[in-house]
């Protein structure tokens, strides 16, 4: 298995991009859904990664740069076949990997509140990331959870 930075511009990719859309837009409410595009993706300030074994692909998963020492990930996708085989950590701890070697203190996130999304946040938890108030342009919407993570280990007891 390999993590490799993305263009956006393979079938696999798009297709599984595409599902994520769709996905997002059918459970959340118009005006909550933060998904991204794949236009928006494919933005410089943010670097995207699929996650591939034997020429299958596993997932994907994006950081994007808030400013010099803040980053949210974005867009991160597994494929359904492979749910519950380690790829969401694998890609998560190569997020946070290339946001520490960036130097990012902070790493933030988005995503809904509603039970579809219990098992992202269980994820995300039991990955360090605790509960925060809305951050970047996000607003204060029910339909939504915010989450971050501490990467500045020298503050930290």
């Amino acid at each position: 298995m390999f993590i490799t930075e993305d263009d956006l511009t393979g079938e696999a990719v798009t297709a599984l991009l595409q599902e994520h859309f769709r996905d997002m837009h059918a459970i959340t409410p118009p005006g909550s859904a933060h998904v991204l595009d794949i236009a928006s993706l494919r933005s410089p300030n943010i670097t995207f990664w699929s996650m591939w074994n034997d020429g299958d692909l596993l997932g994907c998963g994006a950081l994007k740069e808030l400013n010099a020492t803040t980053g949210e990930i974005k867009s991160m996708r597994t494929v359904a076949a492979h749910k519950r085989k380690g790829v969401a950590s694998s890609i998560l701890r190569h997020i946070i990997s290339v946001a520490q070697q960036r130097e990012y203190t902070y790493l933030h996130l988005e995503t809904g509140s509603f039970p579809a999304f219990q098992p992202a946040r269980n994820f995300y938890e039991k990955h360090g990331f605790t509960y925060r108030s809305p951050f970047a342009d996000y607003k204060d919407d029910p339909n939504s959870v915010f989450m971050t993570k501490c990467l500045d280990t020298s503050n930290q007891a």
